[in-house]
């Protein structure tokens, strides 16, 4: 096989396994929303419209509110405090969450609030994960 049709046959092969992949990807993009977060999810805060899901790693706490009914655009809101420190905020209108909003927390508490449309949380207080 000469030079040419080897590069055209290895351009084929890649075109068609990122087809793939992108065929396996695709259904699963709502999932791929949702775990937007690094790390293990630690707790999940259901509300009236929506979630706020916290995840934990090495320090690190990820927080992001997901809608009851995504895909439609709609003010959210994701709040992260650790103890002693300013809070980390991402508000607006979004289709599928807000955030993800990172804090390094240590071995300190955490205050949650998270908002979709007039439905909110608010953990009310200082919690250990």
């Amino acid at each position: 096989m000469k030079s040419g049709a080897i590069r055209r046959l290895a351009q084929g092969l890649a075109v068609m396994a990122v087809a793939g992949m992108l065929g396996v990807a695709a259904p699963g993009h709502a999932h791929a929303v949702a775990s937007s977060c690094e790390g293990r999810k630690v707790r999940s805060f259901p509300f009236s419209t929506g979630t706020v899901e916290v995840y934990k790693r090495r320090g690190y706490v990820c927080a992001v509110t997901l809608p009851d009914r995504p895909g439609v655009r709609q003010y959210m809101k994701v709040s992260l405090r650790a103890y002693g420190l300013r809070p980390v905020e991402d508000a607006g209108r979004y289709k599928y969450r807000a955030g993800p909003v990172t804090v390094h927390a240590g071995q300190r508490k955490v205050w949650v609030k998270g908002a979709v449309g007039r439905g909110t949380y608010d953990s009310h207080g200082w919690i250990r994960l």
